[in-house]
């Protein structure tokens, strides 16, 4: 027994040495901080002397720290002196919050965040009366132990309040900026932080273990190093506060409210005592946390949330950037996931106001709007007409939305219950219509379906919703116009190759034209006749290869492309106007060997509409000249007349433009034709041209490489005698 009772007091004493060095060494480390806190308040002062206007709470907070730390130090953690020099000190750091919010110099910022201040520095204030009233009643334990317990739930609340407000600081700074804050936030973070667990622990156990408050004075230590940090970093801040974040802190807030009343309810109930206090505590835990489970999840209670939040903290109602942004997300998606442009202009407006389905109705044949398109709502039953023509004028006219609960509650004010169709308004899941206006022009309807959480549309709905649809109806009206140009561009393609088709069996028809006329003259003629076959042949070959063309003509487009013997081809067409025109006018002179890349036929036909364009302009007397030649990497083919030449304006904004012609009854078709067939084969075409002095037109292809065969061309025809045909 006295053993025993030996070994309990070696024990007890063994403990006692742990727990007087583990004070002990709180103690020097307490003192450690409040000199670093010293030293960091002589150097924000200084800064603060150079830079006026920055620094000032930081210093007013770091000394009182410093103060705070050396009562402590002196007086221990339980003292009146330490507690009111924590009090100091949470006001101090207060202080800092709102020099932070207000950097930015913007009211707004700090106007909602002060009477949460004040709340917080009143609870801090409360602790003087607690100290009051436990100096009153000393000779009381039990008293002194409630008014300790009481006080420990006010630290729980106003370090759960201050956590809020840091989290709220730095999410809501703008996220380039948030370098500037991070480092104050973070030592912000570590003070409260420890005191919410250090004062939970305090609460629960009914007391501190020694090794605690040591660490509290090292975490004390690291956040001045931090507060150095953010001075020497020093930088502009500017806040923007989102919907997102306040709704964060709210939720965070009801979390720290709901601790504190769980941890006092489970208090409460234990101090009751009796035998049922178990079954008690165990009973309202399961509820709780039934209720939580319930809660938590719910999508209801988010946007009751939301709804509470935006009626009571905010001026307005709506997160502008944040719906802008979302709005821009669904409209823009191009993914290959993406619902059509029409269900997601009904998403995009069904989302502003938490619908969770609609349709989108357009315009129809007679002005009537018709379903265009459903967004989660199949089961909706929309008839063919679904609006008539005069509600659809009666919309465009006033450009009202239209709230279907006042339609049938008999309050509308603009006369459009006579005009809803009778459908809408017995169906109750129909909430809102809103028109989609283009420049005075219903483009298209939105039919919202009735929110999870029912509300009454207010102004701010209505201008969002306004501006929303006159940029949803710029959406769609840009895509009729796509739809429209992409309809006439095709058949701008079919008038194209129709153009194409006419000119050249224009062509034709003149030629076959000039020999019926020469053969009424010349049909005795062996000559003649002979001559007759071949430009008939050439003709017959020149429809063969105008229909095999056809499907090529406007889109670009030639026969597969091999080396070409440029200069047999200009001598075969010189030889065939010649024999068609009966007196030398083509002179294929300076004619050099030039093997380029081409296709044969279309090369011909571009040279042929060159050389009758040059015999046009010479008017028959002059005569057209062809050269070809190497240039570097090039083949050049040139049709050189000393006609009428034409102006540099003519060259540069009308040679080239369809349908443009200086002839009477040409189509203006034969240069454009000519630069698109040799833009297909990779070549250019190239104009010199001066009034009263002629024109060259340079055709510019690639050479083919050495040694590569030339693609045989058609042998020249010698000129005859007699006159057969006109190319």
């Amino acid at each position: 027994m006295e053993r025993g009772r030996a070994l309990t007091g070696a024990g007890a004493g063994t403990m006692g040495i742990f727990q007087f060095t583990w004070s002990a060494a709180g103690r020097s480390m307490d003192l450690v901080t409040a000199f670093v806190a010293m030293l960091l308040v002589v150097w924000l002062i200084e800064r603060h002397r150079r830079r006026p206007g920055e620094g000032a709470a930081d210093a007013v907070a770091v000394a009182v720290t410093a103060l705070w730390c050396l009562l402590v130090s002196a007086t221990g953690t339980g003292s009146v002196l330490s507690t009111l020099g924590e009090v100091a000190r949470n006001l101090a750091w207060l202080m800092v919050v709102l020099a932070l919010f207000a950097r930015d110099r913007r009211d707004e910022t700090v106007r909602p965040v002060r009477p949460v201040l004040a709340a917080l520095a009143l609870v801090e204030l409360f602790q003087i009366a607690l100290v009051v009233l436990t100096q009153r009643y000393a000779g009381f334990p039990e008293a002194v132990v409630m008014i300790g317990q009481m006080s420990d739930l006010f630290h729980l609340l106003s370090t759960t309040g201050a956590l809020v407000l840091v989290h709220n600081l730095y999410a809501g700074s703008v996220a380039g900026q948030r370098g500037a804050v991070r480092w104050s936030c973070l030592a912000l973070a570590l003070i409260w932080g420890y005191d919410l667990n250090y004062y939970t622990i305090a609460y629960l156990a009914r007391g501190v273990p020694a090794e605690l408050v040591t660490l509290r004075a090292l975490a004390q230590m690291v956040a001045m190093v931090m507060i150095g940090l953010a001075a020497r970093k020093g930088s502009s801040l500017r806040l923007s506060p989102s919907r997102t974040v306040a709704f964060q802190s709210l939720v965070l807030l009801i979390i720290g409210i709901y601790l504190i009343v769980m941890v006092g309810a489970a208090q409460s109930v234990a101090w009751a005592g009796g035998n049922t206090s178990e079954l008690v505590q165990l009973g309202f835990a399961f509820v709780t946390t039934v209720m939580i489970i319930a809660l938590v999840p719910s999508a209801r209670l988010r946007r009751w949330l939301n709804v509470v939040l935006a009626k009571h903290f905010f001026q307005h109602r709506y997160d502008y950037r944040a719906e802008w942004l979302r709005f821009a997300r669904t409209i823009g998606r191009a993914d290959a996931n993406a619902q059509p442009l029409h269900a997601r202009v009904v998403q995009a407006v069904a989302d502003i106001t938490d619908s969770a389905r609609g349709v989108l109705l357009v315009p129809g044949e007679g002005g009537a709007l018709v379903l265009a398109a459903r967004w989660q709502w199949p089961t909706l039953d929309v008839p063919a007409v679904a609006i008539d023509a005069r509600a659809v004028a009666f919309l465009e006219r006033s450009g009202f939305i239209v709230d279907l609960d006042q339609v049938r509650a008999g309050t509308d004010h603009a006369g459009e219950a006579s005009l809803i169709p009778a459908w809408m308004v017995d169906e109750e899941a129909i909430w809102v219509l809103v028109p989609l206006l283009h420049f005075e022009r219903l483009v298209g309807l939105v039919v919202l379906g009735r929110p999870a959480l029912p509300r009454e549309l207010d102004w701010e709905d209505f201008d969002l919703l306004r501006v929303v649809g006159q940029q949803l109806a710029s959406f769609l009206a840009e895509q009729g116009a796509h739809a429209a140009l992409l309809e006439a561009s095709r058949f701008d393609e079919f008038n194209r190759r129709i153009a194409f088709v006419m000119h050249d069996i224009k062509n034709l028809a003149s030629q076959l034209a000039l020999l019926a006329r020469n053969a009424e003259r010349h049909a005795d003629n062996p000559a003649f006749r002979s001559d007759m076959l071949v430009t008939l042949r050439n003709a017959a070959d020149k429809l063969n290869a105008l229909i095999a063309r056809l499907s090529r003509y406007g889109a670009g487009t030639v026969s597969a492309i091999e080396p070409v013997d440029a200069s047999a081809v200009a001598q075969a067409v010189a030889a065939r106007c010649n024999t068609a025109l009966g007196t030398v006018q083509v002179f294929a002179t300076d004619v050099q060997p030039c093997l380029v890349l081409a296709a044969r036929d279309t090369l011909d036909q571009v040279i042929s509409h060159l050389v009758q364009n040059a015999l046009d302009a010479t008017e028959g007397k002059l005569g057209v000249f062809l050269h070809t030649r190497t240039d570097a990497g090039h083949g050049v083919i040139e049709v050189v007349d000393s006609g009428s030449g034409m102006s540099a304006d003519f060259v540069r904004n009308r040679l080239f433009t369809p349908f443009v012609s200086t002839k009477p009854g040409g189509f203006g078709i034969g240069a454009f034709e000519a630069r698109e067939l040799v833009n297909a084969m990779h070549g250019r075409l190239e104009v010199e041209s001066r009034e009263g002095l002629g024109s060259r037109f340079a055709i510019r292809l690639p050479r083919a490489p050495d040694g590569a065969g030339a693609h045989s061309a058609t042998p020249a025809i010698p000129a005859p005698a007699t006159k057969a045909a006109v190319s």
